[in-house]
């Protein structure tokens, strides 16, 4: 965990970087201008929803699920969105990181190509949004409970965001296909814990993606280096 905390640290002490800033700015503008048109057109949707379940639990039980979905629909799709626009401005901030702690490493990091990384953000936006369907019956299941739902909902998305995170960074420096991941599981795992942490915390989930990617960084790099060394 110490090594996690440092990486936090040292991504946090980076923001005031001018790079850093100017993918900041542009991540949380289009994040915040697509999840707007998202919402305009939620609204359509908890119309009819609240209609649909007034006919099963009534008006005030209708109401009371109908927050409760949209609270959880909020929360997965602020995340899939903000990470599906990290994607395309990832490469600046994993290359500012580098240029000041990894200097080598950005000397050796290959350019992906748009098509590469338009497919990689497509696949991370879909298997998001296909696990998070998929656990949603169990966590509607777990409401009963107070905070099984929430927990659940946090230790999935842990393990994905400690994916998509990693790859950001790996994939630019990987030179063989078959090469494992640099990060181990518990690794990758406590990576998105802390991120998807991050993005329950208002206004700090407009840092929560920028944060994560240059983390990334640091744990890719000193990983990397570590072994190398050995």
């Amino acid at each position: 965990m110490g090594r996690i905390l440092t990486a936090f640290s040292l991504a946090a002490g980076q923001l005031a970087d001018r790079l850093i800033l100017a993918v900041l700015g542009k991540t949380i503008a289009v994040t915040l201008g697509i999840f707007v048109l998202l919402g305009w057109a939620g609204s359509y949707a908890l119309d009819y929803f609240l209609g649909e379940f007034a006919v099963f639990f009534g008006f005030d039980g209708a109401m009371l699920l109908t927050i409760v979905l949209t609270m959880i629909a909020a929360w997965v799709l602020f995340r899939v969105v903000a990470l599906a626009v990290l994607q395309f401005f990832a490469d600046d901030i994993v290359m500012a990181v580098e240029a000041k702690h990894y200097p080598d490493a950005l000397l050796s990091a290959r350019k992906m190509p748009f098509a590469e990384e338009l497919s990689n953000s497509l696949k991370s936006t879909l298997r998001v949004v296909l696990v998070n369907l998929a656990v949603l019956p169990f966590a509607i299941f777990l409401l009963v409970t107070g905070i099984g739902a929430p927990l659940l909902f946090w230790a999935v998305n842990a393990f994905l965001l400690g994916r998509e995170l990693q790859d950001m960074v790996w994939l630019r420096q990987r030179t063989d296909a078959a090469e494992a991941p640099p990060l181990s599981g518990p690794a990758r795992f406590m990576l998105g814990g802390v991120v998807a942490a991050l993005f329950l915390v208002p206004f700090i989930n407009l840092l929560a993606p920028v944060l994560g990617a240059a983390s990334a960084t640091h744990l890719v790099h000193r990983k990397r280096n570590t072994a190398n060394a050995r």
